[in-house]
């Protein structure tokens, strides 16, 4: 009947005791719809999203809902981060039935899984009305249903057909990319931070591109759009004020109010995004946040062989963040009298609430320095104040009744905690974090990588039970890049080499030179898609570029880099006219105008040079080197005794320094 309690993600172990037969995604669930001569329900969720536990509980539970689809329907539910492939076979059919979509994603499809209706959260009474039609049409109007489905199929596959990719032959120059901030102005939210819209995502490869822009251009509207975003998110709720972390967005246009789920994938790329804004401006609030965010992510979404859990539930308690909020009340029991007033205005802590229903977010009236200030307290007094009664309140919800853990591993998204490490490290100093890049890359490589170089995708209880996709691939290329920069260990080096030439061999869309989200040995499914645009996660193409741009220079491999040029092609007009949601190739961009600098170090003191020029922010470096010649720009420069730094461009390299200093000039 249900068959959910043999599954190995979280999400669908929620729903195993669900009245409705919910069956896994397999070929044996299409072929009982073949067999019985019923529409699929394909209903696509995550563990952490809040309407789809309020789905569950008005009508996934329900037995007169649930008798309903048993009769009508085989019905499936899907892990969207789990199987990201089916994910987006639907998630495209919504999009093209309503122009918009979310999760939980409900489709209906004919048997063979191509989809003819779509849609997202629909309440008990909306989804019994759905249902009945749907069932009435697939008995009394089947040719009309596989017309719909046909025409939808199309627009689906016309998404991803080689045709739509129109490759455009380009030269680079400083111009164009100049011109590309002149089309984000006008969506940025220059006193609140973000874009101009509600609800509000951090998507930190956006502001990733403009720090890069503001290096290569001195643009200060584009540094000014980056800090003034970081400063109001670390003001609002959708951080996390005791605990550290960042909520999934903010459901206004002021991060006010967050959509309480947690994930891993953002709290990643917001370390890393605050590790380089602290390069370039040491704000001591930066510094706070980062090592904040890690003690959360090592507090909470930890394992203890280096791995990291996907996700924290938005609810708990059948109530959408309210292991987060507190009464006046609640925040009076939590803490001693000595400063309470004091850290309450500083929170905005009321009795009627700055939320709903007498309920109070940890809101920060203004930053510390100015909060202080007004009150006539110094910094330093005002920061062990708060920090104690943190603390105080930290006991206190850690009592409360804890929202769930999707536990299971994700490959993709541990590869961008190793790279979070690595940033905060460069940023930092803190050796420890460099240990945990170090122990969650050994991780990936001893339990995610298999001998013929394939991966997987998934661990739970100790268990991989899904082949790995693109972005899996290339994330785990470029933490492994990002974490040879640092360490010259070139193990991981060689490892991201393997993994791109495993991408090549089984990925690559030889008609045009892109790379498809599956490869060659994935379950088949109704379009092979291709991953382009840049979203809460880089699309895996453009990683995939900018990992085979950097692999080209560390190997003297010009076939990778034109073949980056190659790329880059098909999508330059969409960076032009498309911008933050081709943020990550706008980044590509600025390597191939400016050319990245290749920083040489070679002696015994390589290591120590290399940390030290890397607390810079230096977007367009990429560094190598150690006490041995092992890539071919090392070649001759190894001096018995002594250590030198050789800066690069083109392979043609300056003069080499003895210090830090110096090579540093060079680069500027």
């Amino acid at each position: 009947m249900n068959t959910l309690k043999y599954a190995s993600s979280p999400y669908l172990l929620q729903h195993a005791d669900n009245p409705v037969h919910w069956q896994e995604w397999s070929k044996e669930t299409l072929q009982k719809a073949i067999d019985e001569n019923k529409p699929l329900l394909i209903s696509i969720g995550y563990a952490a999203c809040h309407w789809c536990h309020v789905m569950e509980h008005e009508s996934f539970s329900d037995e007169e809902v649930a008798a309903y689809m048993n009769e009508n329907f085989v019905c499936i539910k899907v892990d969207r981060e789990e199987r990201p492939d089916v994910d987006r076979i639907y998630m495209d059919a919504v999009q093209i039935i309503s122009g918009q979509g979310g999760w939980p994603l409900n489709a209906f499809a004919l048997p063979d899984g191509r989809p003819f209706f779509a849609g997202t959260y629909f309440n008990k009474q909306q989804w019994l009305d759905i249902l009945s039609s749907i069932s009435s049409l697939y008995r009394n109007d089947y040719e009309k249903v596989v017309e719909y489905a046909d025409q939808l199929t199309q627009g689906i596959r016309s998404n991803s057909l080689s045709s739509d990719l129109v490759h455009k032959n380009i030269v680079f120059n400083k111009k164009k990319y100049q011109d590309l901030f002149l089309g984000w102005k006008s969506q940025i939210d220059f006193i609140k931070g973000g874009f101009n819209r509600a609800p509000k995502f951090p998507l930190p490869v956006a502001w990733e591109f403009l720090l890069q822009y503001n290096y290569l251009t001195k643009d200060k509207d584009a540094l000014n759009a980056v800090l003034i975003t970081l400063d109001e998110m670390a003001l609002g709720g959708i951080y996390d004020q005791i605990g550290g972390g960042f909520a999934r967005y903010s459901v206004d246009a002021n991060w006010k109010v967050p959509h309480f789920e947690k994930m891993l994938y953002d709290n990643a790329q917001l370390v890393s995004l605050y590790s380089h804004a602290y390069q370039i401006t040491k704000k001591e609030r930066y510094k706070e946040i980062i090592e904040q965010t890690l003690e959360f992510v090592n507090r909470e979404l930890s394992n203890k062989s280096g791995g990291h859990y996907s996700s924290l539930n938005a609810d708990s308690e059948g109530e959408e963040g309210k292991y987060y909020v507190w009464t006046k009340s609640e925040f009076a029991e939590a803490t001693d009298d000595e400063n309470r007033s004091l850290v309450g205005e500083y929170y905005q802590i009321t009795p009627k609430g700055n939320w709903e229903h007498g309920k109070n977010i940890l809101l920060p009236k203004n930053c510390k320095e100015i909060f202080a200030k007004e009150h006539d307290i110094d910094l330093a007094p005002f920061n062990s104040i708060l920090k104690k009664y943190n603390g105080q309140l930290l006991v206190y919800r850690e009592a409360r009744v804890r929202p769930s853990t999707d536990d299971k591993i994700l490959t993709s998204w541990n590869a961008l905690m190793v790279v979070a490490y690595v940033d905060a490290f460069k940023a930092l100093g803190i050796k420890q974090y460099l240990q945990s890049a170090i122990s969650c890359a050994k991780f990936l490589e001893t339990r995610m990588l298999n001998k013929d170089g394939s991966l997987n995708r998934n661990l739970m209880n100790d268990k991989a039970s899904i082949v790995a996709f693109l972005d899996d691939y290339t994330l785990l290329a470029q933490s492994f890049v990002e974490l040879y920069s640092v360490t010259f260990d070139k193990h991981w080096l060689d490892h991201s080499k393997n993994l791109i030439e495993y991408c090549i061999a089984h990925f690559m869309d030889e008609e045009t030179g892109m790379f498809f989200y599956t490869s060659d040995i994935s379950e088949s499914l109704i379009a092979r898609k291709h991953e382009l645009t840049d979203n809460v996660i880089p699309a895996s193409n453009s990683v995939m570029a900018n990992v085979l741009l950097k692999l080209g220079h560390y190997y003297n491999n010009d076939n990778y880099i034109k073949q980056v040029e190659h790329m880059f092609g098909y999508v330059v007009e969409s960076v032009k006219k498309s911008g933050l949601w081709y943020s990550n190739w706008a980044i590509l961009m600025g390597m191939l105008t400016f050319e990245p600098f290749e920083v040489a170090l070679l002696g015994d003191s390589a290591g120590l040079f290399n940390i030290e020029m890397q607390t810079n922010y230096l977007p367009t470096a990429i560094f190598l080197g150690g006490n041995s010649e092992d890539l071919p720009l090392l070649k001759g420069k190894l001096v018995k005794d002594e250590t030198w730094i050789y800066v690069c461009r083109n392979k043609v390299c300056n003069l080499p320094v003895d210090n830090v200093e110096n090579a540093l000039e060079q680069i500027h």
